[in-house]
């Protein structure tokens, strides 16, 4: 398996999804056309990140990746 190398803003970019996702999925949640609008956004600004046009690795092996990364520092920024 090729080794994935993320850039750390892609990775940023996940963790911030998921704490969107995260926030619009609590019981009864605020703002909820607001976290919508972000989460659409940051989901626009994954696809469309300039990573995924320039690199030569298997896509969906990346996206598994990504997805790692973004819950890891998820987990990271809850401990601070």
């Amino acid at each position: 398996m090729e080794r994935v190398d993320l850039p750390h803003d892609l990775a940023c970019l996940q963790a911030a999804w998921y704490r969107t996702y995260d926030a619009l999925a609590a019981p009864r949640p605020a703002y909820t056309t607001a976290l919508r609008r972000r989460l659409h956004v940051l989901s626009v600004r994954l696809r469309w990140h300039p990573y995924w046009s320039r690199t030569a690795v298997a896509v969906p092996a990346a996206r598994a990746e990504l997805r790692r990364q973004g819950r890891q520092l998820r987990a990271l920024e809850g401990v601070r």
